[in-house]
Formats: structure tokens, sequence, C-alpha cells
């Protein structure tokens, strides 16, 4: 009798790809469950733009050179709303953990950086459905924004990178802390600094000098560098702010994919 064979598995570097789509598609469907959340969660972006941006475009009070405040600011806005998606979705890994569904995902064969690439860029697609309905009300107050879809898509993925990026802080702060409350607080702590610390409002030509060094390793200046560019055709330098969120990316899923275990003990 021929003995039996175990089963043989493409390698996995072929099943990666589909599996962090699976998780993608997983936490996406999420949505379905409260289809206002998009709504709910631009609520606070759409009153930066109409009360932020609508008063300091008329007080002239931040030296924006030829361009308007208001097209300045909205790029700033846009890349915000993505952090705000992304910076608490370490809670719902911490959910997950909870309700004994993470240990499940970590007992099959699948990567955990599939597991945190697939959350992230869950993240980035979220933000993109928010950045939808900032966009529309940037043409409303009459933005000057690019009309080449080239760029607009260029846009989107800049956000999807640095919301991804977000996320991943946000799912390597739950596997440091452990604990919902626990990283609501720090979530909140941090995102008003990472918010301030970028040029989303103002040019970092007008910082303090120590601001200036701390918008430099944020990623969130390269992501609005890059969106006014894309967006408002302003001077921004796109190869470096693309690199720079890519191995933000790439840091994060590793340092998250570490702390995963941690999280499901």
């Amino acid at each position: 009798m021929a003995s039996a064979q175990a089963p043989t598995y493409p390698p996995m570097w072929r099943l990666f790809p589909g599996r962090v789509a699976t998780f993608c598609i997983v936490e996406l469907q999420k949505l379905s469950h409260d289809r206002t959340e998009v709504f709910t969660r631009a609520l606070q972006p759409v009153l930066w733009l109409l009360i932020f941006g609508e008063t300091f475009n008329r007080l002239h009070a931040i030296p924006t050179g030829d361009v308007p405040y208001l097209d300045f600011l909205a790029p700033g806005i846009i890349a915000q709303s993505g952090l705000f998606v992304a910076i608490f979705y370490g809670i719902m890994i911490i959910w997950e953990r909870d309700s004994g569904l993470l240990t499940k995902l970590l007992v099959t064969p699948t990567p955990r950086s599939a597991l945190i690439l697939g959350k992230a860029f869950a993240a980035g697609i979220r933000a993109i459905l928010q950045v939808i309905v900032v966009l529309v009300l940037c043409v409303v107050l009459g933005v000057g924004l690019t009309d080449n879809p080239l760029r607009i898509a260029g846009a989107f993925a800049v956000v999807v990178l640095g919301s991804a990026f977000f996320a991943c802080l946000s799912m390597t702060i739950a596997g440091i802390v452990l604990k919902r409350d626990r990283l609501m607080g720090i979530g909140q702590m941090i995102t008003m600094p990472l918010f301030f610390a970028s040029s989303a409002l103002y040019p970092v030509a007008i910082m303090p000098t120590w601001l200036r060094y701390l918008s430099r390793v944020n990623p969130l200046t390269y992501e609005v560098d890059a969106l006014r560019g894309l967006l408002i055709n302003a001077h921004a330098q796109l190869l470096r702010d693309f690199i720079v969120l890519l191995v933000a990316v790439i840091v994060g899923v590793v340092t998250a994919s570490s702390l995963v275990d941690r999280l499901a003990r």
C-alpha cells in the first residue's frame, strides 16, 4: 500500500499577497455594520476646513506665498483625516484578542506581517473613503485642486501609505500597552502633537527651530508635502516623500508584527 503523502502547499511568497488581501477585505467588511462611520469621522476635518480654514484665509495671518491659505490647508486636513482614522486602529486588534479571534488567526500558517499589512492597508482604504468626503467639500469651497486623474490617484496612494504607517504605529502601541483604555489615552495624547508638529497648518519655514527638527522626523510632514505637490501643484520633493512613507510603513509593519504574539498571550 502506498504511504499517505502530506499535502504540499505553495511557497509563502506566493500565498503572501492573497493573505494580505484577505485580511484587508475582512477589515473593510466591518464597515457594513456601521455605514455612517465614514461621515461621522469626516466631521472633524470638515470643521477644520469650514471654521479654521475660512477664518485664517480671511485674516492672511499665516504666510503661504501666492497660495491662498485655504488651498494650502486642504492637503493638510486630508492627511489629518487619514491620521484620525488610523491612529486608533490598534483598538480593533485588542478587541480581536479579547474575543479570541486573534488567537485563531495566529495558529494558522499565515505570517504575522501579512496580518498587520492587511489591516494597515484596510486603514488606508477607509481613509480614502473619508478623504473623498473632504475633497468634495474642498471643491464646494473653491479650493484650487488639480483635475489630473493621475495626480489624484497619486494623492490616494500617499494617503494609503500615510494611514498604513499610523495604523501600524497604533498596533505597535497596542502590542506594548495591551489594554484598550491605555491605547485610547496614548492615541489622544499623540494625535494633536503629530498634527501640530507637521506642515499641515503652517509652512516649516516659520516654525521655531526645535519644532522644525520634530517635523523632519514626523511622517505626516512628508505626507502633507506630497499631497500639496500632487493636489495643488505646490513645490514638493515627491520622490523623497514617497520613499520616506514607504520606509516608514516597512518599519511599522516589522515592528507591529514582532509584537503580535505578545498581544495574543
